[in-house]
């Protein structure tokens, strides 16, 4: 019947007038995160032709016989999709890198899947292993994204906090944060935001805390070759680990390829069945012709990886000698390519102002520690900033730095 109006109060949904708020948000479950800070910083250093020593990519692309094999990979016509869990060629690569480094045994068919960068591997894994109402215990400060997919896991992520100066981990902290409720311990060792690198000794106490409370391990580890006191271990290699823990990594920190988004998780057949599960609901499949060249990567001579630590280590103290001259209080980071400094002997007193300001003010981009904390004031004195550059380019930025700080 044409004509036909639902009387006042009958419950029928009419459309809202012009002007009217929607009867639903328009925005979903991450707004409490708000924009990205690295991409504000990244607008901010655009605007001002700074030097952008605030998001984490190298300016030098990697190795030329990398690149190389990508080119090879394309003109050989691997333009459609890899298989779901990625190419087999690629997995046992992967598999071997982890046999040969660290003592894993690793089966590339069941226990190992390709990812679209290791942030998808940390989702996929997050929202396979959790249910809601789950607790992830997390090292903190933390990469923005892990709130985020906790968030979108409906898990609660729970702060152990690093300790200033050096940022150590207190493990009868993290002990205490374990509830019942406690299903992940999220780990990031060599860790990101801070350069720290969890010692031997506190590794086994994390791996005896997740056994006694039958916790699942994620290790992010994407900075695995970034290490410049002594060697990394990963977790999953120490007794009892290997079938509760899922590793992460990815080709784009290690051989500076961070725009081809080649990543991977490794463990257990069970844990990485899940992982694949969710990973192909997201991107599906991807990289075809970066992950044929990626297997070659993981198979350069150990020179390679010893060249490139030895050129970032150079890297590092030149920034931390600099950032130490122009006035601020710096610890020199023992992995990753990033560098905590600390703003108040500058007679500064929050982060976010100091960094929205540095682009206009000296020409340089850093990130505010502050977005890597549940509560923002814990990290208001410190900013980040990445030496992952040419080293006349941070010559350069100091340059800039000295002459608008001092």
């Amino acid at each position: 019947m044409t004509g036909h109006r639902h009387p006042p109060g009958s419950g029928a949904r009419t459309a809202p007038h012009r002007g009217a708020p929607l009867p639903h948000p328009r925005r979903g479950r991450l707004a409490a995160h708000g924009h990205s800070v690295f991409a504000e910083m990244s607008a901010l250093a655009e605007q001002h032709d700074a030097i952008n020593l605030g998001q984490g990519f190298p300016d030098t692309a990697g190795p030329d016989a990398i690149v190389e094999a990508a080119v090879r990979a394309l003109r050989a016509g691997h333009h459609q999709y890899p298989p779901v869990p990625g190419l087999p060629g690629l997995r046992r690569a992967i598999a071997d890198h982890q046999r040969h480094r660290y003592g894993l045994d690793i089966d590339p068919d069941r226990e190992t899947v390709v990812t679209t960068g290791a942030s998808e591997a940390l989702a996929a894994a997050l929202l396979a292993l959790t249910t809601p109402g789950d607790e992830i215990v997390a090292l903190e400060p933390f990469y923005d994204s892990y709130a985020a997919c906790a968030t979108l896991a409906g898990a609660t992520l729970v702060p152990v906090r690093l300790h200033a100066p050096d940022f150590t981990l207190d493990t009868r902290e993290l002990a205490a944060a374990i509830t019942e409720r406690t299903r992940i311990l999220l780990l990031n060792t060599p860790h990101n935001p801070t350069g720290a690198v969890l010692a031997s000794e506190q590794l086994h106490e994390v791996a005896a805390l997740a056994r006694a409370h039958d916790l699942l391990v994620i290790s992010d580890e994407v900075y695995e070759h970034l290490v410049f006191e002594g060697t990394h271990q990963p977790i999953a290699a120490l007794p009892g680990m290997f079938e509760r823990t899922v590793t992460i990594s990815s080709a784009g920190k290690s051989f500076s390829f961070t725009g081809w988004k080649v990543g991977w998780a490794t463990g257990p057949a069970d844990l990485v069945t899940a992982v694949r599960e969710v990973k192909q609901h997201l991107s599906f499949a991807g990289g075809t012709p970066f992950q044929h060249a990626v297997a070659d990567a993981l198979r350069l001579p150990e020179e390679y990886f010893t060249a490139a630590t030895d050129s970032l280590r150079r890297r590092r103290d030149l920034m931390t000698d600099g950032l130490r001259a122009v006035g601020f209080a710096v610890r020199p980071p023992r992995g990753t390519y990033f560098i905590t400094a600390d703003i108040t002997p500058l007679g500064e007193r929050d982060g976010m102002d100091f960094c929205r300001a540095l682009p206009s003010r000296c020409g340089v981009a850093a990130i505010p520690h502050q977005v890597f904390y549940a509560d923002p004031d814990a990290g208001r004195r410190y900013v980040r900033f990445a030496f992952c550059k040419r080293e006349s380019v941070l010559h350069q930025a100091l340059e800039r730095l000295e002459k608008g700080l001092t």
